[in-house]
Parts: C-alpha cells; structure tokens; sequence
C-alpha cells in the first residue's frame, strides 16, 4: 500500500503539470483548427526536401535517396500575421530559382565556366579582291621622233629596266639635221659675240637656244646636248629611255621597225606596290573607312598575310553583286603579288568594349536572356542580362554580371530545365499535398482526413462515384525508392 502511494502520488503531479501545459497551448490557438484541417502545432514540424528532387520529404536532415545531395529546409507557405514572410522564407523562397549540382551531374551535363572578362568585340569583315597595277606607276614609252628602230634594248616582256638605261636606239633623219643646226649655231655664237653691235651679239645667243629647244622637243636629254657641243659630231642613233623603272608588260615594236612620233614602244609598270581592289557587300559598307587596315591573304603564296589600308573607297555601287569596291595599296615585297592574282581579304573593325562572353552562355527566351553564374561551387544562380553586340560565336554583355563572375558556357539549358522542375515540382507539390486544390492536376476532390465520407469510404460504405479516387499504381521503376520517404 504504501508502495502504490509512492508511485501515485508522482505519477498525479506529472498528470495535472501535463493538463496545465495543455491548457495554456489550447488557450494560445495551439490546437485550433486553421481552416485548412490543421493545427499550428503541425505547421510548426520542420520539413526537409532535395533541391533537385522536390517530392522528396522528409522531416530530418540527411541525403537525397536519388542523388545522395544534402536536404534543405523545405519552405513553410503560410505567410505570418499581416501576410508578410519572414526573413528565413524569402531566403529560401530566393533559393528556388538556385541550382546545386555534384561533381557527378556536373560532368555527365558537360557544365564548363568561365569567367566574364572586359574586352573589345571586334567585326570581321570577309571580302574577294583582285591585284591590280598601281596606276600611279605605270608609264608608256613611246617614239618622240619619227624614224627607225636600229637597236632594241629589251627583247621580251617581263624584262627589269630602269630609267637610267635606254631601251632602244632611233635613226632618224630629221634628229641628224637638227643636231647639225645645233652645231652651227653653236659655231655662229662663238663668231658673233665679239662684234661691237649688240643686236648681232645677241643674235647667236638666240640661234643656239631655238636648236637647243627643238631637240629637247625630240626627246635628247640636257647631257647629250652637251656631249654633242662637246664632241661637234652628231649622233646617229638616239638613245631613248623609260619615264620610270619597273618591268615591261607590254611589248609593241620589233628592231628594224619604223615608228611615227607618239608611237607607243613599251608599257612599264612599278610592281614595287600594288593595289587590291577588294569588293565589300553594301550591308558592311558602312564599317568600312579610309585608312584602316586590311589583311591579304594569297592562296598562290600559301596563305601568307601581307598589310596594306584602304586608300580609296569607289563612290559607285555594282548592282550584279550588290558591292562597293575599295581600294587597298600596299608594298609588294619580293613581287609576291601577280597583277590579276584573286587574294582574300579581311578587316578586323572594333565595335565596342565591354564584357564579352560565348554566345552558348546566353539563353534566350524571346522577351529576356538569362545566363547561369556559378556563385559557389557547385551552385548556379540566373541572371537576367542586356545584350548588345553579336559577332560570329561572341556576345556583349551590357547589363546584369560584371567581370570575373563564373558563366557557364555549356549545360546552360540543362541547368535551366533543372530549374523549372525544380520550381515547377515545388508549387505542385505543395498544391497536392495540402489537400487544399488537387483539382489543379484534373483529379477528383479528396476531403480532408477525419472526415466521415473519408471513413465511410475506408469502412467500405464508400458510394460508387468514388472508387476514380484511388491513386493509380507507381510505375516499376519507382519500386527502388523508398516510398515512405516521398508524400505524393
């Protein structure tokens, strides 16, 4: 007896410690209904679910079943008092939209980084051109007397001259008078100067510059007009020479063949620099300018660059092709470029300087582009972007990361796709398992549990209509899982 009176008298107090606590709960609306069939004391159990694997709950932490990833506190939708979230929801409600993948997942998505650096995007511009003679050194040898060709210098085409040698010898008969009226006014100078009449003094003066001018006018040269007063013997032949040097591309008269004043005998061209006449299409006309630089490319002289600017712009449109020709000169060293030879070209155009990024790393919806930015290892955060400029396989970033934030640049869009079924599983989930609105996915209402339909229908005093209501069976694959983990 006194044994019993010894446990009883404990076992009332923890009783009635018990029925207090559980008044002052009931008091404070511990256990009252929400509306929504719970109570806030079940509200208040924490819950832990996977970021990849949404349906996967569970109410400790510990690993993902599916990917061994670490669970995080799943989000309690019910706003505090007055509707607003506390600091520890819109944390996570931010981190809905993250994505944290393993070094596995990372490698089987071909998930690669880079970092976002400031640089100039350049345009490149691709055109055709053709090499052509600068025809600032082109000149025309031709007959400034009428006569024969006694002796031909140059034999063919392509030969080297210079302006120094000549190239050919004339006989002319008219060249051999004048020469003789220039030594006789030359004689006629010496007789005359030491009269003591001015007028005749001055006299021989006059003849010998008139004979002088007419065989200037032939094409003699002031040294030999004065080997010729030297020597008092006239010249058979006259040596005649080219305005420049270069080499001859064209070749018209043979020796022994009579010529006509202003007869053409060669054509002589400096290829020491050369013009490529490079045809630009009319949309990237205006990213053109007068003094840029242009690289050209010979497949004859096995892709090697040479350097030159554009000099000249054609002010004339070709309406066949739909270009505008420029004009580029530059040196030809060693005679690399062949007049007529097809080069490529290619004009590098700075556009803009800002952050550039591979175009892979932009995902582009239609009404915004986002990009993934690595902010920790492994977690992916979306970042709304502005983008300007795109060349070829690049892309300017105006607005929304700054330079050296980590950009995945490929498995974007499995990382996006994890993201909406990640957020998209999350709403759904939390739709479904509330009870609140299952018509959202076409499924019959289920009531409440405590209900007495529901346990009419367990009692199996259940009407027909309701049998559509059972959950179908899970798939096979599923039967891996461990199903009291998940809440369906």
């Amino acid at each position: 007896m006194a044994l019993n009176k010894k446990i009883a008298i404990p076992l009332i107090i923890v009783i009635v410690a018990a029925a207090v606590a559980a008044g002052l709960l009931y008091q404070k609306g511990w256990f009252k209904d929400d509306g929504d069939g719970h109570s806030k004391l079940e509200h208040k159990v924490q819950l832990w679910t996977c970021s990849m694997h949404p349906f996967i709950i569970k109410d400790k932490p510990g690993t993902c079943p599916i990917c061994a990833m670490e669970l995080i506190k799943k989000i309690d939708d019910a706003p505090t008092e007055g509707g607003a979230q506390t600091a520890e929801q819109k944390l996570q409600a931010d981190m809905l939209g993250h994505v944290s993948l393993s070094p596995t997942q990372r490698v089987m998505a071909n998930v690669a980084t880079v970092d976002a650096k400031s640089g100039a995007l350049n345009k490149e511009i691709n055109a055709v051109g053709i090499v052509q003679y600068d025809q600032s050194r082109q000149a025309k040898v031709t007959a400034w007397i009428a006569g024969r060709i006694d002796h031909l210098n140059v034999n063919s085409v392509g030969t080297l001259v210079s302006k120094d040698k000549p190239v050919a010898e004339v006989y002319s008969p008219d060249l051999v008078a004048t020469q003789q009226e220039y030594l006789l006014a030359v004689k006629s100078r010496e007789q005359l100067k030491n009269s003591s009449i001015p007028s005749i003094s001055q006299n021989g003066d006059g003849l010998v510059a008139s004979s002088k001018q007419r065989l200037m006018l032939f094409g003699v040269k002031e040294s030999q007009i004065a080997e010729l007063e030297k020597s008092g013997k006239p010249n058979i032949r006259l040596p005649i020479y080219t305005p420049i040097s270069g080499i001859v591309i064209e070749k018209m008269v043979q020796q022994g063949q009579y010529v006509n004043v202003g007869d053409v005998l060669f054509n002589v061209a400096d290829l020491s620099r050369v013009w490529v006449e490079i045809d630009v299409f009319e949309n990237e006309v205006p990213y053109i300018r007068v003094g840029q630089q242009v690289e050209i490319r010979s497949a004859m002289e096995h892709g090697a660059a040479f350097n030159g600017r554009i000099n000249f712009i054609y002010p004339f449109h070709d309406p066949k092709t739909h270009t505008v020709k420029a004009r580029v000169e530059m040196p030809n060293r060693n005679f690399q470029l062949k007049p007529d030879m097809f080069v490529n070209a290619i004009i590098r155009v700075p556009l803009v300087k800002g952050i550039i990024l591979p175009t892979t790393a932009v995902i582009d919806t239609g009404k915004r582009q986002v990009v993934w930015v690595e902010t920790s290892a492994g977690m992916f955060e979306p970042r709304d972007v502005k983008v300007g400029e795109r060349i070829e396989d690049k892309v300017q970033i105006l607005s929304g990361i700054k330079a050296g934030d980590k950009v995945a640049v490929s498995g974007g869009y499995l990382i996006d796709s994890e993201s909406q079924l990640k957020g998209g599983g999350g709403v759904d989930h939390s739709q479904h398992t509330g009870g609140v609105k299952p018509e959202a996915k076409g499924q019959l209402p289920v009531p409440a549990a405590g209900s007495p339909k529901l346990q009419g229908e367990h009692e199996g005093h259940g009407s027909a209509p309701a049998q559509p209501a059972k959950p179908a069976p899970s798939a096979p694959a599923k039967k891996s899982l461990k199903m009291d983990d998940m809440k369906m």
